[in-house]
C-alpha cells in the first residue's frame, strides 16, 4: 500500500488543527477557576526567546494551510495576524479547516517533485514537495502546535494526549 501526498498533508493538518481548537476551548473554559486572564495565557512563552502563544497558533495555522496549498500549486491567501482572543485564534483555526477541506486528493497527489520555492528565516529557499512536507511543514507544523500545547499546560489547563491529537 503506498500513501499520498494528499493522506500524509490534508488529514493530519485537519486533525490536529481541530485538536488544537479545542484544547484552546478548554483553556478559555478553564481560566476562571484557575484565576488567570487570557491575554496573560496569551501573552505567555516556554522561553524569553519563543514566540507567544498567539503566534504559536497563528504559525501553525499557516503551515497547515500553507503546505497544501504550495502542493496544490496555489498560491496562499496572506491573513493578518490580529487575533487578540483565544475565541479569536480558534476562529483562525476553523478558517484554516475549512480551507483544507476544500483542496482535493488530484490537486495534491503526485506533487512529490513539485518546486516550492519560499523564504526560510528571510532567506531563498527551495525544496521538492516531499522533502518540503515530510522534513519541513510537517516538523514545523507540530513543533508550533506542541508548543501551544506545553504554553496551556503550564498554565494549568487540564488537557492531555488525546486532546492534543485531535479526532481522527
Amino acid at each position: 500500500m503506498t500513501i499520498s501526498m494528499y493522506q500524509a498533508s490534508v488529514p493530519v493538518f485537519r486533525q490536529y488543527l481541530a485538536g488544537l481548537c479545542g484544547i484552546l476551548a478548554k483553556a478559555e473554559a478553564q481560566l476562571p477557576a484557575l484565576q488567570v486572564d487570557a491575554p496573560t495565557v496569551l501573552a505567555a512563552r516556554l522561553a524569553p526567546d519563543m514566540f507567544p502563544l498567539t503566534r504559536q497558533v497563528q504559525i501553525a495555522t499557516d503551515f497547515a494551510r500553507g503546505a497544501p496549498a504550495r502542493l496544490a500549486g496555489l498560491e496562499m491567501p496572506v491573513w493578518p495576524d490580529v487575533e487578540a482572543s483565544l475565541g479569536e485564534l480558534r476562529g483562525r483555526i476553523e478558517r484554516a479547516i475549512a480551507g483544507l477541506e476544500s483542496l482535493t486528493p488530484a490537486q495534491i497527489d503526485g506533487q512529490e517533485a513539485r518546486r516550492i520555492a519560499l523564504k526560510v528565516g528571510g532567506q531563498p529557499t527551495e525544496f521538492e514537495g516531499l522533502p518540503y512536507l515530510l522534513h519541513f511543514a510537517l516538523p514545523n507544523f507540530f513543533f508550533h502546535t506542541t508548543t501551544a500545547y506545553a504554553i496551556l499546560r503550564h498554565h494549568g489547563i487540564t488537557i492531555g494526549k488525546r486532546d492534543f491529537m485531535g479526532r481522527s
